[in-house]
């Protein structure tokens, strides 16, 4: 359907009230309330997403930042001195773990070098973010969410959409029911060629998918759980070896099927990831899943066949509330769930589920 037309038929977010589909404390972050502040530190700089650093510095009423480390010379000559880490101290992942009070860390190595430093940190009796995906071995992870799980720590996986507006309409549409039975996912997260990206990506052995199919892996395991088969289909479309596309097919019971698109040759790539999930009363589309630039979280469109509350029979557009960056209210979810105001909406097991399946995905795991 042409956007024109569906715009004439959008509907406010909280629409979804109407048919008892809300958002709660569970799933989001909404709680804020007065606490002492998180005293937190940063272990790496590697990671492309370390900039997060400048969202949970602005959190204040939050976490109080007392550092970051990294022990790459390399790492912390090149990152030293950008703004998110203006006038933090910088120590050493020793001298950072042994500061008084620390209580948590968020885990921004290359991804490569992830697991290692995570397990030193529950080891230490430190609340954890890990910057995704969780490291290349599944035993290693494990390790750090049976320590982490004995000493009751937080294990969050930043996977970036998980709080995004219209994920969460979505996640609580299919809990709900308003969709009906759940028979297919279908997403694709791509980007455009560049030859700085083929070159990191060629360091990988999972390719492609290993940091792009992660997202669709945790979101489609969200809503379908595990899957009985994953079937990965891996290709090189040049001749330098990298894994720059990929399809995942989940194969459900009761006939359902996920697939999962990854590619770093697409024109245009970030604006065309997408997410659709069907069901027998209906469908969502999230096209695009974010955009940055302006400050929207993804338009999403809803189809149904039956007309529910509010929401209208056939195609109509449900506006979600402004987006607030990627991390900022899946950090403040991490403050709740290390101050205990909320229980962890992504439980140990669920992380070990995604990571289970995204590694098969990768043919990294047997």
């Amino acid at each position: 359907m042409k956007r024109r037309v569906f715009l004439k038929k959008s509907i406010s977010f909280s629409g979804l009230a109407a048919v008892g589909v809300s958002l709660t404390s569970e799933t989001s972050c909404a709680c804020m309330t007065a606490t002492s502040k998180i005293k937190i530190g940063q272990i790496g700089t590697g990671h492309p997403h370390a900039y997060k650093m400048g969202t949970l510095r602005r959190l204040t009423d939050l976490f109080e930042v007392v550092g970051v480390a990294d022990d790459d010379p390399e790492q912390r000559k090149k990152n030293k001195n950008k703004g998110v880490y203006k006038d933090l101290p910088w120590l050493s992942t020793e001298e950072l773990l042994a500061i008084p009070g620390l209580q948590a860390v968020t885990v921004e190595t290359e991804e490569h070098h992830t697991l290692p430093v995570a397990l030193r940190c529950v080891q230490a009796g430190k609340h954890v973010h890990i910057d995704k995906p969780a490291g290349e071995s599944l035993a290693e992870f494990k390790q750090v969410l049976d320590i982490a799980k004995a000493k009751n720590l937080t294990v969050q996986v930043g996977y970036m959409f998980r709080n995004n507006p219209a994920i969460q309409f979505c996640f609580k549409a299919v809990k709900d029911g308003l969709l009906g039975r759940i028979y297919d996912v279908d997403s694709a997260m791509n980007r455009p060629d560049e030859p700085s990206y083929r070159n990191f990506i060629k360091t990988h052995r999972g390719g492609t998918p290993f940091i792009f199919a992660c997202h669709m892996i945790d979101l489609t395991v969200t809503m379908m759980g595990a899957p009985e088969k994953i079937h990965p289909f891996l290709r090189k479309t040049r001749t330098d070896d990298v894994i720059d596309n990929s399809l995942t097919v989940f194969e459900y019971p009761n006939g359902g099927i996920a697939t999962i698109r990854t590619s770093i040759n697409e024109a245009e790539g970030f604006q065309h990831r997408y997410l659709t999930v069907r069901g027998t009363k209906g469908m969502i589309t999230i096209r695009p899943l974010e955009t940055i630039d302006d400050m929207s979280g993804g338009t999403l469109y809803l189809t149904l066949a039956e007309a529910s509350g509010k929401f209208i029979k056939g195609d109509q557009i449900v506006e979600m509330p402004p987006f607030k960056g990627r991390y900022e209210d899946q950090l403040i979810e991490f403050a709740n769930v290390v101050n205990g105001k909320i229980q962890n909406p992504y439980p140990y097991e669920h992380e070990y589920l995604v990571q289970k399946c995204l590694l098969k995905a990768c043919e990294m795991e047997p």
